[in-house]
């Protein structure tokens, strides 16, 4: 069983970080980081089978690709906090010539980031063909990856998740960040997405719920569940439910943090909801 008072309190120190890298830089998407760091800390401490060090090959281990890199912020943190790199670099997000860019990119070097991301719809195209190649070389060990639901709006996706299931991809595990926010306002407003789940049941996909994303518990169940259905012919879809900005009071319910950085008093409020565990950097 996993010690889930260890990881909520990384959960509550991500949430810490994420604050404290957007305020500095007065730069950056801290509502779907908040919002995903349950389903980034249970993934890297509890769910995926990592190697000691980092390759690009990533041969013999589990894979991650995050499509919507503007979540940058919780992704750095638990990287560092998982020991890809020092937490003190976390400190120099967004700044010139630093590693830790707005969107993830790889020409730094930056251990733990196998793809530049953050152009929209293109991690599910991505997470398959590296889905694809482990089956090429005999490698038994899954890929995951993380996709917004507003991004589902791209049609490169769909093309994409049709492929995943008429090739029986089995071996992928994408979940969906279900928050129903979007930069402009509500994606029930911008471009309803329907019933997300069903779309990918038609197109050939295994498909479950988590309930609520930001209680870590169902997020650890949730995604041991999703490893269980692989290898059974079918890509698996997570539709997880979480809430943006989740755990600082005036950022969630609603989509005007999805880029927006707090002030000072702002950040000094909402570290007093997430308290100090691990150290800050």
């Amino acid at each position: 069983m996993p010690n889930t008072k260890e990881l909520q309190d990384l959960v509550f120190q991500v949430r810490r970080d994420i604050l404290r890298m957007v305020h500095k830089v007065n730069s950056g998407h801290p509502g779907g980081s908040l919002g995903c760091t349950e389903f980034f800390v249970a993934l890297y401490n509890e769910v995926m089978e990592l190697k000691d060090g980092f390759d690009m090959d990533g041969r013999d281990e589990d894979l991650f690709f995050l499509s919507n890199g503007h979540i940058s912020p919780v992704f750095y943190s638990v990287l560092a906090r998982r020991g890809y790199f020092p937490v003190e670099e976390l400190s120099t997000f967004r700044l010139i010539n630093s590693r830790l860019q707005g969107h993830p990119t790889t020409h730094e070097g930056l251990p733990g980031i196998r793809i530049a991301s953050g152009s929209l719809g293109q991690g599910m195209s991505v997470a398959i063909g590296a889905a694809e190649a482990k089956k090429l070389n005999g490698d038994n060990k899954l890929v995951f990856s993380l996709h917004g639901d507003g991004e589902l709006q791209e049609g490169q996706n769909w093309e994409a998740i049709m492929y995943a299931g008429s090739k029986n991809v089995d071996n992928l595990i994408a979940t969906v960040d279900r928050n129903g926010q979007q930069i402009d306002g509500p994606t029930s407003e911008v471009m309803a997405l329907g019933d997300i789940g069903e779309k990918f049941r038609v197109f050939g996909w295994e498909v479950m719920e988590i309930e609520d994303g930001n209680n870590l518990e169902q997020v650890i169940a949730g995604l041991q569940k999703a490893k269980t259905l692989s290898g059974k012919g079918k890509p698996v879809c997570i539709v997880m439910n979480t809430m943006m900005g989740n755990g600082v009071d005036f950022m969630m319910h609603t989509h005007a943090w999805h880029g927006k950085a707090p002030n000072d008093e702002q950040l000094e409020t909402a570290l007093a909801q997430n308290p100090e565990t691990l150290g800050d950097y």
